[in-house]
């Protein structure tokens, strides 16, 4: 019988403590093998006890939650799964968090704390589980601060070479981007990790790129912040999608938390589509949903991108946008916190070029450059 995933939980509330050492130990598969009320005390039991994963909650006393991590994934790196407040300051330290190195989060609620972590206890155990697989990565000593996106201009050119993604500078490949953007659509999905995976594409695309639509996987609450931030970073112009706005070159419209979020036509245009259907493959939004419209709608004018999460949910309709005509490659092993969803994908037959996730904006842009243009019906 394989060892138990061994869990520490590092929360400065007495019932959350109990409460998800509650839950852990209930599952056959692991078990809560300490906690701590601050960042000190998970230290010295962190040390003792050598835990596979930890839940770390962000706001504790004597140093908080992300300074924690930080000098963790620095020292010691290792799986951890936040606890964060649903709220929208808790949802900017999410995403700083998950920047750091954090595998996941758990979104607690305000109020009601006890009946909400029952009521999550599956999603928190999955994601222990899927973090105790996880790769995680040393964080670098000085972790430099993303460097802020350059002005945009309304009516802007087209970007020069110093504009171009890095790696391009010189290069054709996003020259021409311009005359196809409006044609092509390029289409993420991803779930664990993809946040970090997603912001390392979009920061790299010039302003001038095709339009991107993205699912990942992030509960209401979290979206908004998650958008903002590449807004602040990129060069496109990065928002929450909206239902019936057109679909436009230099955006990218990530699906809202909550919601499935998928493209349809109106006229010569394509439009996104945000309902409250059922969940698909238990995601909501899924990256199913998005695909399968991108197969119908867009044909052999998407690039599908499949990123880091675990599962299968998008895999299916992947291979239905390849039949399509479009376009798909898979993050590779090596730079995924999760190899599931890609591997699915690949898998399934879906997938032209397995590559690391440095490479995939680049090999976007000269597909985007080389495909020629193919005009909507």
């Amino acid at each position: 019988m394989p060892d138990k995933i061994k869990v520490v939980v590092v929360d400065d509330s007495a019932l959350v403590r109990s409460l998800l050492s509650e839950i852990i130990n209930k599952q056959p598969d692991m078990t809560c093998v300490g906690v701590a009320s601050d960042p000190y005390m998970a230290r010295e039991i962190i040390r003792e006890r050598n835990p596979d994963v930890i839940t770390l909650d962000v706001e504790m006393p004597k140093m908080d939650g992300l300074e924690f991590l930080a000098r963790l994934m620095r020292l010691r790196p290792m799986p951890v799964v936040m606890v964060s407040t649903l709220t929208e300051k808790g949802a900017e330290t999410t995403l700083r968090a998950l920047e750091l190195g954090a595998v996941d989060f758990v979104a607690k609620p305000r109020l009601g704390v006890a009946s909400g972590l029952q009521q999550l206890a599956d999603d928190i155990v999955e994601k222990i589980r899927i973090a105790a697989r996880a790769h995680v990565r040393r964080l670098p000593a000085a972790a430099p601060a993303a460097a802020p996106a350059p002005a945009r201009m309304a009516g802007a050119a087209s970007p020069t070479a110093a504009s171009a993604p890095s790696g391009q500078a010189g290069s054709s490949a996003a020259a021409p981007a311009l005359r196809l953007s409006t044609e092509k659509v390029i289409c993420i999905g991803a779930s664990t990790g993809g946040t970090e995976a997603i912001k390392e594409i979009l920061v790299e695309l010039p302003p001038d790129a095709p339009a991107v639509v993205i699912t990942q996987h992030m509960p209401a609450g979290f979206t908004a912040s998650f958008a903002a931030r590449l807004d602040s970073l990129c060069r496109i112009r990065v928002a929450e999608a909206h239902d019936g706005e057109r679909i436009l070159p230099g955006h990218a419209y990530i699906a809202p938390g909550g919601k499935q979020f998928y493209l349809s036509r109106s006229g010569a245009n394509y439009v996104a589509v945000v309902d409250d259907s059922p969940p698909v493959n238990r995601h909501k939004p899924s990256v199913e949903v998005l695909f399968r419209s991108c197969a119908r709608v867009l044909g052999p004018n998407a690039i599908g991108v499949m990123l880091t999460g675990m599962g299968g949910d998008g895999a299916e309709a992947m291979k239905e946008m390849r039949d399509a005509g479009a376009y798909n490659i898979a993050q590779d092993e090596a730079s995924c916190v999760v190899f599931g969803m890609p591997k699915m994908a690949i898998q399934a037959g879906a997938v032209h070029e397995v590559l690391p996730l440095k490479q995939i904006a680049r090999a976007i842009m000269e597909r985007v450059a080389t495909a020629g243009v193919r005009h909507r019906i």
